[in-house]
């Protein structure tokens, strides 16, 4: 698992049948270096992006919110026992990371 931060929704013409209803999400993964406590919205960006996700989300995230992201197999275990094509998904909106080192 991982934290990104949503950059914004990704729209869609078409979707796989057995999909459940939600959004999918444009994201940047996040590093220690990143998690500065400052908010995302006020940090020039310096450099591009290391890595951007599309993420499903169904728990309501919004642009601007930091997200735990699950990957792989991890991102389909909510939804089973039926089989989903998704490979990341939101587990949780973070209110606040706090890094000790």
């Amino acid at each position: 698992m991982r934290l990104a931060w949503v950059m914004g929704r990704l729209t869609a013409s078409r979707r796989v049948t057995n999909t459940p209803a939600g959004a999918w999400l444009i994201c940047e993964a996040l590093d220690a270096e990143a998690l500065d406590n400052k908010p995302m919205h006020a940090r020039p960006r310096t450099k591009p992006m290391a890595e951007s996700l599309v993420v499903f989300d169904h728990l309501g995230a919004g642009e601007g919110d930091v997200i735990a992201v699950a990957e792989s197999t991890e991102a389909t275990n909510p939804f089973r026992p039926d089989k989903i094509v998704i490979d990341a998904y939101c587990a949780a909106i973070l209110d606040t990371v706090n890094i000790q080192q």
